[in-house]
């Protein structure tokens, strides 16, 4: 592993994952502070490699988010994963509280979950034709997930949530939907409305090229507030089809829901002939074994899945009850399709995973981490004089440099984001991966140790005493 007194390595001059642009001056005094003795990470190769990405793909990334645009820097280029580390391409090792945006939960590289994809792909890749292994998943799917009586699998979050708007719309025969600032569902163009995640990152209120006729059937309210979707049932009478939400925000952050909030909307759903839908496509499989709805005891009609059902493969998935998913083509007129949707691959990473999530205490022992770690980053930084709140769900978390708690996106904009970039640079130089973002938020393995978390709160409470 190359490692390098921080005051050396800047003497030396050598290449690091640092920008010379002005909104970032405090690199070289984060640097400087390090020269009480810590040693920390040098980036030569992941620079080096970095800069050739970016003259072959926009931004040198494959997703906006991965290029550290609002922390600051470059990012640096993994080489390889195994449990609950990762080692970029210098060599330095992780430990990773990013879990490849939160599929990772048993940790990276399962060797149960490898060998059984590499027995599966003996058989092939991809059938493009009905595979035994749709019905196994569907069936762990359907079993888990109090809304789900059946199951289309897509590709990808996004593309779930792309059939998930069409499904509402076919299904109440109406066009406007309703979602909340700060939560992303994907890319699609109905979608792109004050969405959090990646736009918020880069500063984007829309995205160019979405016309405007795509977005005024979506109406925004604010999240944790019931008065403001009230709002606009009562100025658009009978004409919304349903209400898009992130059950526990994941794209702005980390932003629990009041349970009362929740209560709410299913009850104004119900009461408005709408539906209610939940992008469980960060939640699910992660807060609990059936998501945030049974987390939190609130039946949505619709569900959006992802992520942790593939078990880091590609995939997605949309469900609900039965008469709504009769709508989808070919049982209905609803028209949806995908080339590699139901991949044996993903099918069978998302069987292994989720056999191991069946497990007793499994949920338990991630809330238990999460709770430890937040916990004690929340101290150290208090300890240090610096206005923090954070919170936990499961295996997911996430903490603000703001005063809290923290009910939604217009307060979670109001922390220090210049404090969050010094404070990723300076984790990241010390050995600790977080998402480099601080409208994302953070996810927890069973590979994590406590010894893990024991040496983040250390490292953490050391930066935090130089921030």
């Amino acid at each position: 592993m190359k490692l390098a007194l921080a005051t050396a390595f800047l003497a030396a001059g050598s290449a690091v994952a640092f920008s010379s642009g002005p909104a970032f001056a405090w690199w070289s005094s984060a640097l400087k502070m390090t020269a009480t003795g810590t040693e920390t990470y040098t980036f030569a190769k992941s620079e080096e490699l970095f800069a050739e990405a970016q003259t072959l793909m926009p931004g040198g990334v494959s997703s906006p988010v991965r290029a550290f645009k609002s922390v600051g820097g470059n990012p640096v280029v993994f080489d390889r994963v195994k449990g609950a580390y990762a080692w970029d391409v210098d060599d330095n090792k992780y430990i990773d509280y990013v879990g490849t945006w939160g599929p990772a939960i048993l940790g990276h590289a399962d060797d149960d979950v490898l060998d059984a994809v590499k027995a599966t792909m003996e058989k092939g890749t991809s059938f493009g034709a009905p595979c035994p292994l749709e019905n196994d998943l569907a069936k762990m799917v359907i079993d888990a997930v109090p809304s789900v009586e059946m199951v289309r699998f897509t590709n990808s979050g996004t593309e779930a949530c792309m059939g998930m708007i069409r499904l509402v719309r076919a299904f109440t025969d109406r066009e406007k939907v309703i979602k909340f600032e700060g939560c992303y569902h994907g890319h699609a163009d109905s979608f792109l409305v004050q969405a959090g995640s990646g736009v918020a990152t880069l500063g984007l209120p829309d995205s160019p090229g979405v016309p405007a006729s795509a977005t005024k059937a979506t109406f925004c309210a604010e999240y944790n507030n019931l008065e403001s979707v009230k709002k606009i049932f009562e100025d658009n009478k009978d004409e919304i089809a349903a209400v898009i939400l992130e059950p526990v925000v994941g794209n702005s952050g980390f932003i629990k829901p009041d349970k009362e909030f929740l209560e709410g909307l299913r009850e104004l759903t119900t009461d408005n002939g709408a539906l209610l839908v939940f992008d469980e496509v960060m939640t699910g499989f992660r807060v609990s074994y059936g998501g945030a709805q049974e987390y939190f005891g609130i039946t949505p009609d619709v569900t959006t899945m992802g992520k942790v059902i593939g078990g880091g493969l590609p995939v997605g998935a949309y469900g609900g009850r039965k008469e709504i998913m009769e709508m989808v083509a070919p049982a209905g007129p609803m028209y949806q399709a995908g080339t590699l949707s139901g991949n044996p691959l993903a099918m069978t990473a998302g069987i292994e995973t989720m056999k191991k999530l069946k497990e007793d205490g499994v949920y338990e022992e991630l809330e238990r981490k999460a709770k430890k770690l937040v916990d004690g980053i929340v101290e150290a930084a208090t300890k240090h004089g610096h206005a923090i709140s954070g919170d936990y769900a499961g295996g997911m978390f996430g903490w603000y440099f703001v005063d809290g708690p923290v009910k939604n996106f217009q307060e979670a904009t109001k922390a220090d984001a210049e404090k969050f970039g010094k404070w990723h640079r300076m984790m990241l130089e010390r050995g600790v991966y977080l998402a480099p973002s601080m409208y994302e938020a953070g996810f927890m393995s069973m590979s994590h140790t406590d010894e893990d978390i024991e040496r983040t709160i250390e490292i953490a409470d050391e930066v935090l005493s130089q921030l």
